[in-house]
């Protein structure tokens, strides 16, 4: 996947970056990259000249709209073809601060609005075309918050559920919280019915083998988090190992499961795997 800058876009789908009026920008490596890309994203602000935008509990304002409109009806320059992108099928988005459109086969479609956003009065009225509009959708609400937006579980695309697996023949439950970053109650929650239903679907408590490398606790939740560790252990567990490289991740789990007598942790996988058989 590519993702690209995106200085003009047009009805067809058409990219410009490289001719403006006189001013011959050029397209440097631009045209190879998004021709051979499987996929491209083209970003850029809506409008350009002026524009000031804010976010306010979690909705985009716009205080001040740009003085050049950047979706025209046609390019001054085709730096991208949309034409080439529909007859070789590639996907193609353009997202902006405001709204998000796709490339179909009949043009540019509306399928993402900002929350906040008018479609009409700051979409609409500042195109020279009108998109395809069949049911656009609010954009992702963590782009407009503070808080962190936790793509890497979903870069990672493991669920919980994917995340636990269970070997019969020895009776070993394999957690793997690599890269697994917890931020709220409903996220131990989650983690907690998961863990409960496999322990109750093998019927009888089991090996327990936990990977913590890349896992990520926030403070306000520890306590929380470990209780329900402990709650899981104490019921379903006949054994458990835990590990991690990362040392300052391994201390503060030592502290909190020794507080609670819930074992220790250890600094490599292969020394989780011999504690385990040496219990079995």
């Amino acid at each position: 996947m590519a993702c690209l800058g995106m200085a003009q876009a047009d009805q067809s789908g058409n990219v410009n970056v490289s001719l403006f009026g006189k001013r011959l920008a050029g397209s440097g490596g631009f045209i190879n990259i998004s021709q051979n890309a499987k996929k491209v994203v083209f970003a850029g602000t809506f409008t350009t000249g002026g524009l000031r935008l804010c976010v306010d509990d979690g909705r985009l304002a716009i205080p001040c709209e740009g003085a050049s409109r950047k979706f025209l009806r046609h390019v001054e320059h085709v730096t991208y073809s949309g034409e080439l992108a529909r007859e070789t099928k590639q996907p193609a988005y353009y997202v902006t601060e405001r709204c998000v459109f796709r490339l179909t086969s009949d043009g540019l479609e509306l399928i993402e609005v900002a929350p906040g956003i008018d479609i009409e009065h700051d979409i609409l009225a500042h195109m020279d075309f009108k998109p395809i509009i069949r049911n656009p959708v609010l954009m992702d609400s963590r782009i407009f918050l503070p808080a962190i937006m936790g793509l890497e579980r979903t870069l990672a695309g493991l669920s919980i559920a994917e995340r636990i697996t269970y070997d019969q023949q020895r009776n070993i439950l394999f957690l793997n919280y690599e890269g697994l970053h917890l931020q709220t109650l409903d996220d131990i929650e989650q983690v907690r019915a998961e863990i409960e239903s496999r322990c109750k679907s093998i019927g009888k408590r089991v090996a327990t083998i936990a990977n913590y490398e890349g896992f990520e606790l926030e403070q306000s939740i520890s306590d929380a988090y470990f209780t329900m560790v402990a709650y899981i252990q104490n019921r379903y567990y006949k054994s458990v190992s835990r590990y991690t490289t990362n040392p300052f991740m391994r201390l503060k789990l030592s502290d909190a499961l020794a507080q609670r007598e819930l074992g220790t942790v250890f600094e490599s996988g292969a020394e989780a795997h011999e504690s385990v058989g040496k219990v079995e």
